[in-house]
């Protein structure tokens, strides 16, 4: 595919096909900027979390989950300084009247003067907070105003010295936590990249201060660990060390993990040296001590803070760009006629994020025995392996071209040599499309060396 335009069109209709990614409240025309996830969607998404857990949480004695709250109180938020300057420049065209971000229009001075739309003129920039306001209980005036959050971190920095209460913990030590943000964004675009609704997987990770470079380090191997895990090309992710003018006013080193969407290198991941800043300004504003006393050393100090923040959606994103792949397979050649080539469409995604590992077929659906059989070692496959699909809906060759667009890794196929010959099973990988006879006894073992283990 030569157009990166055209691949990116074919990955939104594959997930419209497929199950994957709906437009929200599409039988109303939609809403800009939400997308709902269908089946095979919320599957991939829940894999991409289990293999987050897997690697950041799980088994890490100094890591404690959350799941803060949605609503906050405001001042929550007047503290970080979302409420006075979390904002984009935006622009509004004098003649259509639509909006836009200033710092996304392409072009010379001349040109980002003018509505990308209808060429009208543009008015002059000003500031718009991306806050969803709302507000808590009966009456509505300034003290019962709240935000829909746009990130997670600040529930975690305002959970800091519950955590210290509950799990006395030593430094240094992290907050994990996986949740719903909300961002008002001026002109959401590229799918699932930028959307006003979207998840963040965030880890608030606190250390000495004096010892801020060694975790720094760890979380930058451990993100780049991640990525491998489930399954990005490593050379379509490049490392950007943020330069100071373009860091955030607390943020003493950021790194960019960006990736190569068909739409350009655009950021996947960030990790930030956050200082002290957070948890100062709540300390400051709430007037409640958030300091770590150290038994060891007998120093009283407010810890710093190491931030590995990852884009759910995004993540999803990147994947699927990955893994959309075309090939030519089943070719049929006839004699005395050229050979017929059909296009295959498949998603190459790794095992580990897979909505399905294994399919089963019956190779026909009218065939009581057939059927008998494949249900028999279906079940006995998904007492193994969770995530196996159960699938005679039309002809083999369709269920081969529904679950390679699904992406998964291998399919077996219960045909007449399973029941007359006890020969065992057809199992086919999707990548390449060779079939491998199985037997029956063999099979379990054979399936989880091939997707490297069940999740």
């Amino acid at each position: 595919m030569d157009k990166k335009e055209d691949k990116m069109d074919a990955i939104v209709a594959l997930c419209k096909r497929r199950g994957f990614v709906f437009q929200g409240s599409e039988i109303y025309g939609g809403l800009a900027g939400t997308w709902d996830y269908g089946p095979f969607g919320e599957a991939l998404k829940w894999n991409i979390k289990e293999a987050w857990y897997r690697r950041f949480v799980w088994g890490k004695r100094n890591m404690f989950k959350v799941d803060a709250a949605i609503l906050m109180n405001q001042k929550v938020w007047q503290a970080s300084g979302h409420a006075a300057g979390f904002a984009d420049p935006l622009v509004e065209c004098k003649k259509c009247k639509h909006r836009f971000r200033a710092d996304q229009i392409e072009g010379d001075a001349a040109t980002k003067k003018k509505c990308p739309d209808c060429g009208g003129e543009l008015g002059a920039e000003r500031k718009f907070n991306m806050m969803f306001e709302t507000h808590v209980g009966a009456i509505q005036d300034d003290s019962s105003i709240s935000y829909l959050r746009p990130e997670t971190a600040q529930g975690m920095f305002v959970n800091f010295k519950n955590i210290l209460d509950t799990q006395h913990p030593r430094l240094p030590f992290g907050m994990a936590q996986i949740g719903k943000a909300f961002r008002n964004e001026i002109a959401p675009r590229d799918f699932l990249f930028r959307s006003r609704e979207f998840e963040q997987m965030e880890i608030e990770y606190f250390v000495n201060p004096k010892k801020w470079e060694e975790s720094f380090e760890y979380f930058r191997t451990e993100m780049k660990g991640f990525m491998n895990d489930v399954g990005l090309t490593a050379s379509k992710v490049h490392e950007l060390e943020v330069p100071e003018s373009d860091r955030a006013h607390y943020s003493k080193r950021t790194i960019d993990f960006e990736y190569d969407f068909p739409f350009g290198k655009k950021e996947l991941y960030g990790l930030a040296y956050r200082g002290d800043f957070d948890l100062k300004q709540h300390s400051d504003f709430s007037k409640v001590g958030l300091s770590y006393y150290d038994e060891e050393t007998k120093e009283r100090f407010i810890p710093h803070c190491i931030e590995p923040s990852f884009g759910l959606d995004r993540t999803v994103l990147a994947i699927l760009c990955d893994a959309y792949t075309e090939d030519e397979m089943g070719s049929v050649k006839e004699e005395g006629k050229e050979e017929k080539k059909e296009k295959r469409v498949y998603l190459r995604l790794h095992p580990r994020v897979a909505p399905y590992k294994v399919a089963v077929f019956p190779l026909l659906r009218n065939k009581p025995e057939l059927i008998k059989k494949a249900e028999e070692i279906f079940k006995t496959i998904q007492k193994e392996i969770p995530m196996t699909d159960y699938d005679d809906n039309g002809n083999i060759g369709k269920r081969y071209r529904r679950q390679d667009e699904i992406g998964t890794p291998l399919c077996v196929t219960v045909d007449f040599e399973t029941i007359e010959k006890g020969n065992g099973v057809t199992v086919r990988d999707r990548d390449s499309g060779k079939q491998e006879r199985v037997a029956e006894a063999d099979l379990l073992g054979y399936l989880k060396e091939r997707i490297g283990g069940v999740n």
